[in-house]
């Protein structure tokens, strides 16, 4: 019985780390800092919102992908997983989930809007 409780001790610890470590490499940028690397340089910039929500404004220069998407995974495909990857949603939530799979799917920086779009203005 202890080695049982042992063994579920340690396997729980384990998948905690696995978690962690598979956002290790998001940062949340407040809008201040996001605006200032954004601006300087040619980023990949997504918008993780609806189209909707898109079309009724958006940061110069993203795509959009809207994280409800049923390829949401797959519409990253031609992008470059080794350079910076710049994403927002409206508030930061989507794009929080999002950041975790972008992690998953090899992206090796990636960078979320603090507060997102409502935030940016």
């Amino acid at each position: 019985m202890k080695k049982l409780i042992l063994l579920l001790l340690l396997v729980s610890l384990s998948c905690k780390e696995q978690g962690n470590q598979a956002n290790a490499q998001s940062e949340v940028l407040t809008a201040t800092e996001y605006k200032e690397v954004i601006s300087n340089k040619q980023v990949q910039l997504v918008d993780v919102r609806t189209p909707e929500e898109f079309e009724a404004g958006h940061i110069e220069n993203a795509v959009n992908i809207d994280f409800f998407r049923d390829d949401f995974k797959t519409a990253f495909t031609t992008m470059d997983k080794d350079q910076p990857i710049y994403i927002y949603c409206k508030s930061g939530n989507r794009s929080g989930k999002a950041a975790k799979i972008l992690s998953e799917l090899g992206f090796e920086e990636i960078y979320d809007l603090e507060g997102g779009f409502s935030n940016y203005n």
